[in-house]
């Protein structure tokens, strides 16, 4: 037993000295966060987009509403919840003639730091004039309507 100790020893050193010899784990570079929006850029930002909605609504071009709902968008209104599919639909084929409206009042509630929710008041002279609601959610760097309910301003 005593001729297995120095050798035992000397296995025991150098598998010791094969853990030290690593070379420590380094954190992999990772790609620097685009800096965050401040509040004031991103109500600038979401409130151009949802007058844009507006603007295609009032011209009956679904192309935005295609390209700016999310794939699993609500939409609450007079006639019920509807999705995208159906909000696009509808916006060729609604009846009413809107010539003009205007957009007022925006507030925007930080949720955090992909989604947000955008209030103002819409004036048209088709409709009554609404308060309404969006909830947008930034997707893979996009900004898409996620959400949207109007609710009639008491005369």
């Amino acid at each position: 037993m005593k001729k297995h100790l120095p050798l035992a020893a000397m296995l025991v050193i150098a598998f010791a000295s094969f853990c030290f010899a690593q070379p420590e784990p380094q954190a992999s570079p990772s790609p620097k966060p685009k800096p965050a929006m401040t509040k004031a850029q991103m109500l600038k930002k979401l409130s151009a987009s949802e007058t844009k909605l507006w603007e295609a609504w009032k011209n009956k071009d679904a192309k935005p509403f295609q390209a700016w709902l999310a794939s699993d968008s609500v939409m609450v209104g007079e006639s019920g919840v509807a999705g995208k599919a159906a909000t696009v639909k509808e916006i060729t084929s609604m009846p009413c003639e809107v010539k003009s409206y205007s957009l007022s009042d925006w507030k925007l509630t930080t949720i955090n730091s992909g989604a947000a929710l955008l209030t103002y008041k819409g004036t048209a002279e088709a409709i009554p004039t609404v308060w309404a609601s969006s909830i947008w959610v930034n997707r893979g760097g996009k900004w898409l309507a996620f959400a949207h309910q109007e609710t009639p301003v008491k005369p």
